[in-house]
């Protein structure tokens, strides 16, 4: 306790663990003056007493590195579709596609543990039994206005196609529909339907608590979307919109949307820097509203999909990317469409997620997204660049390299940064907290 007529600033007093009262820590430290010495006053017994403090709170924030629980063993909502922060989109739009026994050992070779289909192939839901895998299944557009017109269709579709595999194969997500507001008119209306039948039968079938509900939107959703905190949605839109930004508000569902830098950069090339839109060094965006600063696309397209929910009045509800590549091939005139610029994307976004770090306006949110996609699928319609997204060939050899081994051996350049690599960023935290706790204390 200090002497008497002494009195220590509110700081020094309150600051310190109770069993490391200043004046007595400033005798017990080697060097310190003991007995009735006196060594400098309450000045220095003040001294003594915040480095004392110092190091209580440096052993504190030490223990608290070295006993939280790693990335790899967190564990997740039962209704979480999505466990860490990577996943994959796994289209078959192909005849030359491996078997879904050789894609499960993909997979479980690439350490990929969330994976999107675009329906409910049992081939595939078969193969996933046992695997720990976690899947999202689809009711795809053709089968909205059935959805929607009888509830019985939905719990028919789950008796089906859910309840004979929940079991054994870890179903955690249902999307009804893909990018069907901003697209198709005709089939907006059936969508808001179709969700709401669809979440009623999983109710009925005690489902809704191990199984999201979710519909990915596309950019077309959104009246703007520069700069991000001006982004809206579309009056038209809004109308069923909100209905269902209500349902997945009131169930926890969070709004997922197709993010593609490469899209924005394929229409734009002139003003848009490709840096910006690859995660590489560039000088970045300041929004003007909110003077946030962004280095890549991908973060601004993310907050812009949060600044139309806040606007919306869904302040709450955490984004997600359902879809997000870069195509490694397309016509002479697709700007960007490169094996080079396919490899960088996805490289520095896969970095980005390990990461699990959040965007400029929501920091501690960590952003989570599915890659599109697992594999080239060579009967894709549509623009040529849609057959030339997968991270794998059909036999199974990586595209090109970013720390994928692939099933069989490629001749794709090296990756910087290898997946070991990549996890190992995950203890750095741990250890310098060790060697910091060594260096103070022992």
């Amino acid at each position: 306790m200090p002497r008497p007529g002494t009195k220590l600033p509110s700081t020094a007093r309150f600051a310190c663990p109770p069993d490391a009262a200043p004046h007595s820590a400033a005798r017990l430290l080697p060097g310190s003056c003991s007995g009735s010495t006196d060594c400098g006053g309450p000045a220095m017994t003040v001294v003594m007493g915040r480095r004392r403090c110092a190091h209580w709170m440096l052993l504190l924030f030490c223990c608290l590195l070295l006993t939280s629980p790693s990335h790899g063993r967190r564990h997740h909502r039962p209704a979480d579709a999505f466990v860490g922060a990577y996943g994959i989109n796994y289209g078959r739009i192909a005849n030359n596609l491996p078997s879904t026994d050789k894609v499960v050992e993909l997979l479980r070779k690439s350490k990929i543990r969330n994976v999107k289909i675009y329906n409910e192939d049992h081939t595939v839901l078969d193969a996933f039994k046992g695997t720990g895998l976690n899947l999202v299944i689809a009711v795809h557009n053709g089968l909205l206005n059935a959805f929607a017109a009888n509830e019985s269709v939905a719990i028919d579709w789950l008796n089906e196609n859910v309840q004979p595999y929940i079991s054994q194969t870890r179903i955690v997500g249902i999307t009804v529909g893909n990018e069907v507001l901003g697209g198709d008119p005709s089939l907006a209306a059936p969508l808001v339907g179709a969700v709401k039948n669809m979440y009623d039968g999983l109710k009925k079938l005690h489902l809704d608590d191990k199984i999201e509900l979710f519909t990915p939107h596309s950019e077309a959703v959104f009246a703007t979307s520069y700069p991000p905190s001006a982004c809206v949605f579309k009056e038209e839109v809004m109308v069923y919109m909100k209905p269902l930004l209500d349902l997945f508000s009131r169930i926890g569902s969070p709004f997922y949307v197709n993010a593609y830098p490469f899209l924005a950069y394929l229409t734009d090339p002139g003003q848009i820097d490709i840096n910006y839109a690859l995660f590489q060094p560039n000088p970045g965006v300041v929004d003007p509203n909110t003077s946030l600063h962004y280095d890549n696309m991908f973060d601004a397209q993310i907050d812009a999909a949060y600044a139309a929910l806040q606007a919306a009045g869904y302040n709450d509800m955490e984004v997600r990317v359902a879809e997000t590549g870069w195509a490694s091939s397309g016509d002479q005139n697709q700007a960007g469409a490169s094996v080079a610029n396919a490899r960088t994307y996805n490289y520095n976004l896969r970095k980005r997620l390990f990461l699990r770090k959040g965007t400029p306006l929501k920091p501690k949110i960590p952003v989570k997204a599915y890659i599109f996609a697992l594999f080239n699928e060579n009967l894709k319609n549509g623009d040529p660049t849609e057959k030339h997204y997968g991270l794998f060939n059909p036999d199974g050899r990586i595209s090109y390299d970013i720390g994928y081994s692939g099933l069989l051996p490629s001749s794709a350049p090296a990756s910087l940064l290898s997946v070991k690599e990549m996890r190992a960023w995950g203890w750095i935290a741990h250890y310098l907290a060790a060697v910091i706790l060594s260096i103070f204390f022992f």
